[in-house]
């Protein structure tokens, strides 16, 4: 993983907040058994990063039995299979142990690339599972990739193209870790290039980000 360039993470001394370098992100994805919790759907996989400064911190991988025989379309698209998750622990005992994962800093914040699917899922385990899901905050690839890089750069914003655009060490493959690990050398390229328009801290990314 490559650290990021020194100009990029020096932080602006006219402003308050948390520097991005000494931010903690969680950039995390999810695996399933379709396209949505709400029609009886389940994760398969869970996949984390815990990144400050450019560094890997620690990392959480998770494969999930979702009490469902997996479609053939998912099997396809992702090479897990039936067989592989058939001994797996459910949702409702690794989901605490991932919130305690997420958690492991107070002022974590979470990444994911579309970061409604994710997320979606996970809330709804969570009220499966009678657990709180953790109120941190969320930056999604995918909208503060359109804010920095213009259209004309790239054909479009999926993490795939990202991914070669950026020249992530990992190309995603759909499943968990290795699609973490691809969004994070995003994440890096795009907060350095970010500091270009004078935004050093996590509250002017998130000022930026929502007046985009």
């Amino acid at each position: 993983m490559s650290e990021f360039g020194t100009h990029s993470w020096q932080p602006n001394l006219g402003s308050m907040g948390t520097s991005l370098s000494d931010a903690h992100f969680v950039v995390l994805d999810i695996e399933t058994t379709g396209a949505s919790p709400q029609d009886g759907n389940g994760i398969t996989e869970i996949g984390a990063m815990r990144v400050q400064g450019g560094k890997q911190l620690n990392r959480f991988n998770e494969l999930i039995n979702p009490g469902i025989p997996l479609p053939n379309y998912i099997i396809e698209l992702t090479g897990i299979s039936d067989e592989m998750l058939f001994d797996k622990p459910k949702i409702n005992e690794v989901l605490p142990r991932f919130i305690d994962f997420i958690s492991e800093h107070e002022k974590t914040i979470l990444v994911a690339h579309n970061s409604p699917f994710d997320l979606s899922f996970l809330k709804s385990a969570a009220r499966y599972s009678n657990l709180t899901w953790p109120n941190f905050p969320v930056i999604d690839t995918v909208k503060f990739a359109r804010s920095v890089i213009e259209r004309f750069e790239i054909a479009n914003y999926k993490l795939s193209t990202l991914a070669d655009f950026v020249g992530a060490e990992v190309s995603p493959s759909h499943r968990a870790m290795r699609d973490v690990e691809s969004t994070v050398d995003v994440l890096h390229h795009l907060i350095e290039r970010v500091s270009g328009f004078e935004i050093f801290s996590v509250e002017e990314l998130f000022n930026f980000l929502k007046i985009k």
